[in-house]
């Protein structure tokens, strides 16, 4: 019977992976003939009587697994040396189980009843792949198990699985942040004989890997020499998350708005910021060759791998706090170009990342040394941003608008800013970037003008649907005229001059809408009109649709309002409440997430290359 509890193991075999625990052959933190023999428990009742297995073994696996102490003691009674066998076919023992099933109070108390009978010695005992039942609780993160059975032995710390990890690192490879926190100061800072500078710098790079920088900073305020670490400056290059600014909360914004002067204390970097200013400022420090060979890749015993720099990973995840705090210190780095002689500004506008694409404003005339370079393929900055980004095929028509317009505004910000003479400029396929620009999105541009055909379709039935109503409702006002006089019966009805005044904003609107959509059907979708004039077009549209349908349902609600206004007022408000079910339905469903996005898209999307303040340069002062 194999283990399958919370955390699985593996077999002895050091080459096949042991359900996700396995490292790379290199990556081994304790070479195999320096390893100390393996302390199995006894495995009589696993290759002895099948009967005894079945009687013993198996009860007192699931009481384990369940935190049942009344039968796992029962059990413990009538076969004392039970603690010290194994009862599963990888030699797992009861407290094994028990360390790493689901933590809850049962479990708990188990492991605590079960510690309290056992040796030092038991504890220490290993399943086939070398794990202690503290190394499993560490996988597990149950905290109060592993402070339970290192109250009475605390050399566990150091016993080590086939592999060569410590329960802590253990726990840092599961992102276990709270064991990580109890197992380190449980190993003094990981400062005993047991611990070695890999053993660190790996418990450290895990640490980065799983976000938990706070317990980073704490490893790294112990242990400085790990700061020169070009591994976890390539871990950090890849956590755009890592280095998202906090915007300061709503009410202080506003004072900021409205006074102009920065109140409250200064923003607090990040722990991820914190970490990278630490490593680089050390890194910084060393010689220029040094420097380098970490940025390009290289890092002590690994292998050079130039396609993966460090600079140009951070530019293609668009991690723009990670390269300006680099930039800030080694403005040299601007310049730096990649295998394809490309920049991180090249690198950049090709994954479509303003962040990074900004700071080219920041740097003064120096841009336009930048600009202009080519790479391999001759491909200017402004043939790469012609080049379409979205390779795969697009499912939405209405998603492929809207990318098409972000396209398109990416395409004329470059081209603005490159100098004249590189406009037209032809790459080593002949083609200039409007050559370019056409070719890749021409299936692009295709859904784009599907889409706005039948959405202006749509909405032109809905907008003459409304108008007509507005129209015959003029005529047929809720109870009837004088025909005396031909005067409204309910003239000076308060509900009468609110059903007056929805109508004729309704049919307005209606009528208004149906002129827009009828103007974008026939216009010609040319380049030009595409971004200045059809999405705005179409913005407004969409926008008296929504008013003219809000008005009808009010309208029509008032006339209810009207005929029962003495009586039976129930009756209206039942019937408001019923008319608006189609009408908020048609908002959900076609104006809610469309005209926003249109919103945003066409208006908002222009503060994409106008940030709030310089990144690069900026100094954060306290008011």
């Amino acid at each position: 019977m194999t283990t399958e509890s919370t955390v699985r193991q593996g077999s002895t075999n050091e080459t096949t992976p042991i359900h996700g625990w396995q490292l790379e052959e290199t990556e081994y933190l304790t070479p195999s003939y320096l390893r100390p023999p393996l302390n199995l428990p006894c495995g009589d009742l696993l290759t002895g009587n099948r009967d005894e297995y079945l009687k013993i073994c198996v009860p007192l696996y699931t009481a384990s697994l369940e935190g049942d102490w009344e039968t796992a003691h029962a059990l413990l009674l009538e076969y004392p040396k039970l603690l010290e066998f194994g009862i599963t076919e990888n030699y797992d023992t009861a407290l094994h189980i028990a360390a790493s099933a689901k933590s809850s109070k049962l479990v708990e108390n188990f492991v605590k009843n079960l510690v309290n009978l056992m040796t030092k010695e038991q504890l220490q005992l290993q399943n086939r792949g070398y794990k202690t039942a503290l190394c499993l609780a560490a996988a597990s993160g149950n905290v109060k198990t592993a402070r339970t059975m290192l109250q009475k032995n605390k050399d566990l710390m150091d016993v080590t699985d086939s592999q060569g990890m410590t329960p802590l690192n253990i726990a840092s490879l599961f992102g276990q942040r709270e064991m990580i926190t109890y197992l380190y100061d449980n190993c003094y800072g990981m400062r005993g004989d047991s611990w070695t500078d890999q053993n660190r710098a790996w418990v450290f790079e895990k640490c980065v890997e799983g976000d938990l920088f706070d317990v980073a900073l704490k490893i790294l305020s112990d242990h400085p020499k790990l700061a020169v670490n070009g591994n976890v400056l390539g871990i950090l290059a890849q956590k755009t998350h890592a280095f998202e600014i906090i915007e300061p909360p709503f009410f202080r914004r506003t004072q900021r708005q409205i006074i102009g002067v920065k109140v409250g204390p200064a923003e607090k970097p990040r722990d991820a910021t914190r970490l990278l200013r630490i490593i680089w400022e050390d890194v910084m420090k060393l010689n220029k060759e040094t420097i380098d060979e970490i940025m390009s890749g290289k890092d002590g015993k690994r292998k050079p791998n130039q396609s993966s720099k460090i600079l140009f990973l951070a530019a293609k995840k668009g991690n723009t706090e990670f390269l300006v705090e680099l930039i800030r210190q080694y403005p040299e780095l601007l310049w730096r170009t990649d295998d394809n002689n490309q920049t991180i500004f090249h690198v950049a506008v090709s994954h479509r990342h303003a962040g990074i694409y900004n700071l080219l404003r920041e740097i003064g005339s120096m841009k336009d040394m930048i600009t202009p370079l080519k790479d391999k393929n001759g491909n200017t900055i402004l043939h790469l941003v012609a080049m379409s980004k979205e390779k795969k095929k697009i499912q939405h028509a209405s998603r492929a608008a809207l990318l098409m317009q972000r396209e398109f505004l990416w395409f004329k910000e470059v081209e603005a800013l490159i100098p004249p003479s590189y406009r037209q400029m032809k790459n080593n396929n002949g083609r200039t970037p409007d050559e370019l620009f056409l070719r890749e999105h021409e299936g692009l541009l295709s859904l784009n003008n599907k889409w706005m055909e039948e959405t202006i379709n749509q909405c032109l039935v809905v907008a003459a649907l409304v108008a007509s109503i507005g129209f015959a409702a003029a005529f047929a006002v809720p109870g009837g005229y004088n025909q005396n006089n031909g005067i409204p019966l309910f003239l000076h009805n308060r509900c009468f001059i609110v059903f007056a005044i929805s109508d004729a904003i309704s049919l307005t609107f209606s009528c208004i809408s149906i002129l827009i959509f009828t103007s974008l059907l026939t216009s010609h979708q040319v380049e030009h009109n595409l971004l200045e004039s059809l999405y705005k077009k179409m913005t407004r549209g969409l926008a008296a649709v929504f008013f003219s349908i809000i008005a009808m349902l009010i309208g029509f609600s008032a006339s209810f309002f009207m005929l029962f206004q003495d009586k039976l007022i129930w009756v209206p408000i039942m019937i408001s409440l019923f008319i608006s079910i189609p009408v908020i339905l048609f908002i959900r469903l076609q104006l809610y997430d469309l005209l926003p996005d249109i919103y945003h898209s066409t208006y908002a999307s222009k503060n994409l290359f106008t940030p709030n303040k310089p990144r690069l340069y900026y100094k954060n002062p306290t008011f």
